[in-house]
């Protein structure tokens, strides 16, 4: 006689082992998300005013090439202005 465990309680402890591994799969994906700030936008390119991106970016490039005297002081503030003008 099996004790009234049989397969019923095999299958209980598949479900269980199944419930473990993906709980243990979302506490994964939980953390690198955490760890490495997953957000949303994360993979688009241009997607916000974010520092390096976009908006932001294009300020960046505009400044140095102006440093650097690539572009006279009118073409910097016009690009500037079409700039400011895309980024509303």
């Amino acid at each position: 006689m099996m004790n009234g465990g049989g397969m019923g309680g095999m299958g209980l402890m598949w479900l269980f082992g199944l419930l473990v591994l993906v709980g243990v799969v979302t506490l994964v994906v939980v953390l690198i998300k955490a760890f490495t700030g997953g957000s949303p936008n994360a993979g688009r390119s241009g997607a916000g005013r974010e520092p390096g991106t976009g908006f932001g970016r294009g300020r960046e490039i505009l400044k140095e090439r102006f440093a650097r005297g690539e572009i006279s002081t009118e073409e910097y503030h016009e690009r500037l202005r079409t700039l400011e003008e895309d980024g509303r």
